[in-house]
């Protein structure tokens, strides 16, 4: 693994914001633990800045991905990237009331922030040179894998080659199934379906062999009650994933949640998030990041 840091420039300006915490007033605690019952309410837009005082902050996510992100049929946010973005919302001064769940679906992330939809984006987005371009990241704040979900009976993938001849599972349109049928295991059988919960009945049912995206997305599918004991990761670590926050380019924002990211650590409520949301799939997760350190 290479890791890669910050610039001079974002790094003096996250030394200059960490000074600022320093000196300013505490935003408030907060845990990863008190999240899962956060709701939203209609908006017309994002706030424009993280000022607190009770003022509505506008945060993108994902709303299907058990574990990370999913709005649930009764209205409430759960997830690992629901936990962060509350408690960096928390650090802004912003309460789990004020703020605006949004759905960032995948293809829609870079133009909800440019347009100005959102103030921030916590949706298992993976920072990319390309992706960098159009928008900033605070973090990383997980690094995430590429791997493969298995079930927990099936003995016979141990490795990353083992998925030859098997039949491999990910969504229409993903480049992780690609990835692994090009790069590691060329006569693996490939079929894409039209969500991770159709690849994850062809499992159940042995009608598929693996299902592959990243890890933590794996790990939280596995986590659900539904899927108690069914299903193991591989622990393949085939790619490295730094999820990162998005934000608008150039704002003040990413120096902020920077500074409310390096506390989640440091006070134990990233420890409890992760443990939280991916503990029951027995997610052998890394270690918290380095702000600012990209792992390719």
């Amino acid at each position: 693994m290479k890791l890669h840091q910050v610039t001079v420039a974002a790094a003096a300006a996250l030394v200059l914001s960490l000074t600022a915490a320093g000196c300013g007033s505490d935003g408030g605690g907060g845990t990863g633990g008190g999240t899962s019952g956060a709701t939203g309410a209609a908006t017309s837009g994002a706030t424009g800045g993280a000022t607190g005082g009770g003022k509505k902050i506008t945060v993108g996510i994902k709303f299907d991905q058990p574990g990370i992100g999913l709005k649930t049929p009764d209205g409430k946010y759960t997830g690992f990237d629901v936990d962060v973005a509350t408690y960096v919302a928390k650090q802004l001064g912003h309460n789990p009331e004020d703020i605006v769940w949004k759905e960032a679906k995948s293809a829609d992330r870079e133009t909800l922030l440019q347009r100005g939809d959102v103030d921030f984006i916590a949706a298992s987005y993976s920072i990319t040179p390309a992706r960098s371009e159009k928008v900033d990241f605070a973090g990383p704040y997980l690094l995430a894998h590429q791997d493969v979900l298995i079930r927990a009976d099936d003995d016979s993938i141990k490795t990353p080659a083992d998925l030859n001849n098997k039949k491999l599972c990910s969504v229409t349109g993903s480049t992780s199934a690609q990835n692994v049928k090009t790069k590691i295991a060329p006569n693996a059988q490939l079929q894409e379906y039209g969500g991770y919960s159709e690849c994850l009945t062809g499992l159940e049912n042995k009608v598929i062999d693996a299902l592959t995206t990243d890890d933590s997305i794996l790990a939280g599918y596995a986590a659900q009650p539904q899927f108690k004991g069914k299903f193991k990761l591989g622990g393949f670590k085939m790619s490295n994933e730094n999820y990162g926050i998005g934000v608008q380019k150039g704002s003040e924002l990413k120096a902020q949640i920077n500074t409310a990211l390096e506390k989640m650590v440091q006070d134990g409520s990233w420890d409890a998030a992760v443990k939280k949301n991916f503990g029951p799939a027995d997610y052998h997760n890394e270690p918290a990041p380095q702000i600012g350190v990209i792992v390719s």
